[in-house]
């Protein structure tokens, strides 16, 4: 059985070691704009990364010299996040894929009455077609993966994407093994800032960072 491949950024120490420090710190995560920021850099950095994996034609520009072969994309790029956390994540792909198409998924918690237990809804979807393209879906925790597929799920309703690379800042052992059993392996790939081994009660990752959305805009009712 082919499994998906995992790029985890933790095994190897770089720039997103020292922004990681900054998002799970106590302290420095109080500052919303750096949080953000943050957030923002490692988006840039993996953007970078998973831009070494996709396909490149060769096609002539002209410079106030002359002219010479230069190589762009190939691959039509839909970049894809869930609300409201992901949006600065989602803000630092941008930044380098500033051609991509881009959707907007509303996934959220609805909790019942008792207890821990939730259900994960989908209440909105703006997305181009993503037939045939390169899908980048992005979100900053990973906690158990329920909404990471089921906003995948909603995109396919637009389309079949030629290949899925789903990001994410931290993510829970039990939510990697989720994604690997739920989304198709010949054509995924996972990209992870850290992988953390347990989630709580709450299904939040820990030691994790909290709550990106909260720590990003505010603290929410």
């Amino acid at each position: 059985m082919e499994n998906i491949e995992i790029i985890n950024f933790a095994a190897s120490p770089s720039l997103v070691s020292r922004y990681m420090l900054e998002l799970r710190n106590i302290h420095i995560q109080k500052d919303p704009m750096r949080f953000r920021a943050n957030l923002d850099r490692i988006g840039q950095i993996m953007a970078y990364e998973i831009s070494r994996r996709l396909n490149y034609h060769d096609t002539e520009i002209e410079t106030p010299l002359g002219k010479c072969i230069c190589q762009d994309i190939s691959d039509r790029i839909v970049l894809a996040t869930i609300l409201r956390a992901g949006l600065p994540f989602h803000h630092g792909f941008l930044n380098y894929f500033d051609k991509a198409e881009n959707a907007f998924v509303s996934a959220y918690r609805r909790y019942k009455e008792k207890g821990d237990s939730f259900d994960v809804l989908i209440e909105y979807l703006a997305s181009p077609s993503i037939e045939g393209k390169t899908l980048i879906l992005v979100d900053p925790m990973l906690a158990t993966g329920s909404s990471m597929e089921l906003a995948y799920k909603a995109l396919l309703s637009k389309g079949t994407p030629a290949h899925i690379h789903v990001a994410s800042v931290i993510a829970s052992r039990q939510s990697v093994e989720y994604v690997c059993t739920h989304f198709p392996a010949d054509k995924t790939t996972l990209w992870i800032g850290a992988i953390d081994d347990e989630v709580n009660a709450h299904s939040y990752i820990v030691p994790g960072l909290g709550d990106a959305g909260d720590l990003a805009y505010g603290e929410k009712e």
